[in-house]
């Protein structure tokens, strides 16, 4: 058995290696006056060599122990953005504001209009469409976890900013006051009537602004994020829209299940729901292949399909795919419920990897999520 000793010298030497290797040079670059910050949040922003006058503007919001620049890279945003020539900005939370680099979406005074952390991400958006001449008709927003709930926020409580807007594996606006509340909203869910939820859209800003429209990615067997919510972020923008729950349109992709609601009398998609089989907690990434996008990390999970391109489908700005087969509509998370032993195994191994990421490199972490799949215990 290897000595302590020989093992720590051993992780030392992985340390420097991977400190002299993996430098990356930023491609976003610090925007540290952007106006009003009551929140003190951290502003980085990427346009795209080249790019021409008007173009679109996304706003991507990071989870917990992420950083906003890495989140961004990770998730596929700034390669899209080259691609289809749209400005980013990445909001970054301090660990002043929270020890995780949770967004404090639970706080009444960093989730409401003009206060806290959402009007500092306000001010971003209006700093952006004074300084790099996008277009404010196309901005858009989207985060994942913390990241994902504090989009929600953003999009009830500012509607007037975003055409549209998507959640990653976060949770609906306004369902938890405080610590405790966020705790029992994230392991629970269903707590509300659709009738409350849209309520609580409504309620959250001035009446007679377009809502935004909006999509919903959450992977069916995540135990930090409980799918339900997923259920729960589309009831609350149907009933705040005024659609027709029942009017639902479900579509089978190749392992998930999209849900559709539909502006009536027209084909444009107001709200999606996607639910990705067999998924944990995390962004679903496609990083395979020539059309591979994003790269895995903890949280930013390989699962044969990119939420970030589909979302910049979802939003006009990337080409749509090929029509997909209609399925029933899924709403209640039924398959979460089906919680086969693998899953909650590599569940397991999810919570693990995700709490020793912040405290060792990525080669050390890359051994011992080696050694967590050869035991079955992580895809």
């Amino acid at each position: 058995m290897t000595g302590l000793a020989e093992t720590t010298a051993r992780l030392k030497r992985l340390r420097r290696a991977d400190e002299a290797t993996n430098v990356t040079p930023p491609k976003m670059t610090d925007t540290p006056r952007f106006g009003r910050n009551p929140g003190a949040l951290r502003m980085l922003t990427y346009r795209p060599a080249g790019a021409p006058s008007g173009v679109p503007l996304v706003v991507v919001l990071h989870g917990c122990t992420q950083r906003a620049e890495a989140f961004a890279r990770q998730a596929g945003w700034l390669a899209l953005a080259d691609r289809y020539g749209f400005v980013v900005v990445a909001a970054e939370q301090s660990p002043a504001n929270n020890p995780n680099r949770c967004f404090n979406w639970f706080e009444p005074e960093d989730s409401r209009r003009g206060h806290g952390e959402a009007a500092s991400i306000a001010a971003m958006v209006a700093h952006a469409v004074r300084t790099q001449d996008v277009d404010p008709e196309r901005v858009f927003v989207t985060g994942l976890s913390a990241g994902g709930a504090m989009t929600a926020v953003m999009l009830a409580a500012y509607p007037e900013l975003f055409a549209a807007g998507a959640v990653v594996a976060g949770l609906p606006y306004g369902v938890a006051q405080g610590v405790a509340g966020a705790m029992g909203a994230m392991q629970g869910g269903g707590v509300h009537t659709p009738v409350e939820l849209g309520e609580l859209v409504r309620g959250a800003t001035s009446a007679g602004s377009p809502l935004p429209r909006i999509a919903i990615w959450h992977g069916d067997a995540d135990y930090t994020v409980r799918p339900q919510n997923a259920s729960d972020i589309a009831s609350q923008w149907v009933e705040a829209h005024g659609l027709s729950h029942d009017a639902g349109v479900g579509e089978a992709r190749s392992n998930w299940t999209r849900t559709v609601w539909r502006e009536p009398n027209s084909d444009r998609a107001m709200i999606e729901l996607n639910l990705v089989h067999g998924l944990g907690h995390g962004t679903p990434l496609s990083t395979a292949g020539k059309t591979g996008l994003g790269s895995a990390a903890p949280f930013m999970l390989e699962a044969g399909v990119s939420s970030s391109l589909e979302i910049a489908r979802f939003w006009g700005l990337a080409e749509r795919d090929a029509a997909p087969t209609a399925a029933k509509p899924q709403l209640d998370a039924e398959r979460a419920a089906e919680k086969p032993p693998v899953l909650a195994l590599v569940a397991v191994g999810d919570q693990v990897v995700s709490s020793i990421s912040p405290h060792v490199p990525p080669s050390v972490l890359q051994v011992i999520e080696g050694a967590l799949k050869r035991a079955g215990l992580r895809r």
